[in-house]
């Protein structure tokens, strides 16, 4: 998979990259199926996102109403703006398709699955984009097996770069 980069303008914003990334996601979660959402922000919010300010590791994804919104995800207030500033954790609403949302509230509403973000980013329209993805909680056994395999590759890297010698 490749890396995004973030593309920094000479204000120090993101034009395009990589925001935010919720790296606990995949260790507590297996992940299925994935989706690119837009996200309704607003002026203040989309400033402090280009600042590469944001948190989305303890955030979810819920179906609500007809509607898919974002729930707990930390976007810092624009110091700039003072008072047309925006709360820090509220509701943001995520546009997916009526196809997509009904497709992930009957995912949901099966027992032990979650709508976990992954990855806040610009694109390249510069439009903010949250890859969610639908998850399952694993076991406590399931992430020492992940852990250990991870551990493992690593350990196996390091023996082929040394070129086998032991």
């Amino acid at each position: 998979m490749a890396q995004q980069k973030n593309d920094k303008n000479k204000n120090g914003w993101i034009s395009h990259g990589l925001v935010a990334e919720n790296r606990r996601a995949r260790f507590d979660y297996e992940i299925g199926e994935t989706i690119e959402a837009g996200i309704v922000l607003t002026g203040t919010e989309v400033k402090s996102l280009r600042l590469g300010k944001a948190q989305i590791a303890e955030s979810y994804a819920s179906p609500e109403q007809g509607e898919l919104w974002l729930i707990n995800a930390h976007i810092p207030e624009y110091l700039q703006a003072n008072r047309f500033n925006h709360s820090e954790k509220r509701p943001r609403k995520l546009l997916v398709s009526k196809k997509q949302l009904a497709k992930l509230d009957q995912e949901v509403s099966r027992a032990g699955n979650t709508i976990v973000p992954l990855k806040l980013f610009f694109n390249d329209q510069g439009r903010a984009k949250l890859l969610i993805g639908l998850g399952k909680g694993k076991k406590n056994y399931d992430k020492r097996a992940t852990s250990r395999d991870r551990d493992w590759n690593r350990d196996k890297a390091r023996i082929m770069k040394e070129g086998g010698r032991g």
